[in-house]
């Protein structure tokens, strides 16, 4: 097979995406060491990056009395938002075991995904880890704080639940939903992309 020569202009941009994506600022997942997700996202923010551990409140019962605790969402994960050419000094930060990606290289999570799920949490969205779920009927949120982003919708004694994952980790919440405020997915597995159904919202039987 014949080499391929790119021209200078090519090789100009080639170099330049590589620049970008050393330089610019995107979402990575770090897994942590057991229990220190805490530890490593104050860690993060006393060197001055900008980190993000969602949590929630779960209420554990331990002898007599009630204790209400704040514990990840993601159990063994910590989001940092960071250039590549930063990620050192991510490593080094104790209780870090590395950036999730494919081999060496960290993969970014999606931006908009982050920032939807930041914002829900700061509306004060009530979200409790769950079992990684891809299964489902499929739906995108098409009104309220999470507007924009799709997940499996359940039905339970005639409450919606939305399960939310993020493929990268292998991980999912769960939260309240509105049906109202969902549409159908129709999941087109052999061409992997997916397609709104309609214009109309979801409706149950």
């Amino acid at each position: 097979m014949a080499a391929t020569t790119l021209s200078p202009l090519q090789m100009k941009d080639a170099n330049l995406g590589q620049a970008n994506a050393l330089t610019d600022l995107r979402w990575y997942a770090i897994y942590t060491s057991a229990n220190h997700e805490k530890k490593v996202a104050s860690q993060l923010e006393n060197r001055g990056l900008i980190s993000f551990l969602p949590l929630h409140e779960a209420i554990h019962i331990w002898r007599d009395r009630k204790v209400r605790l704040q514990l990840p969402l993601f159990p063994g994960y910590v989001f940092v938002r960071i250039s590549l050419r930063d990620r050192l000094c991510v490593l080094r930060v104790p209780g870090v075991a590395r950036l999730v990606g494919f081999g060496d290289r960290p993969v970014a999570l999606p931006e908009q995904e982050i920032d939807i799920l930041r914002g829900g949490l700061v509306r004060g969205m009530n979200a409790q880890p769950h079992l990684y779920l891809t299964v489902g009927r499929h739906v995108r949120v098409i009104r309220g704080p999470l507007a924009g982003l799709e997940g499996v919708l359940l039905r339970r004694k005639g409450a919606y639940r939305l399960i939310l994952s993020i493929d990268l980790i292998m991980k999912s919440i769960v939260v309240d939903i509105d049906a109202a405020d969902v549409r159908a997915l129709n999941i087109n597995i052999e061409k992997g992309r997916q397609e709104a159904v309609g214009a109309n919202v979801l409706r149950f039987a």
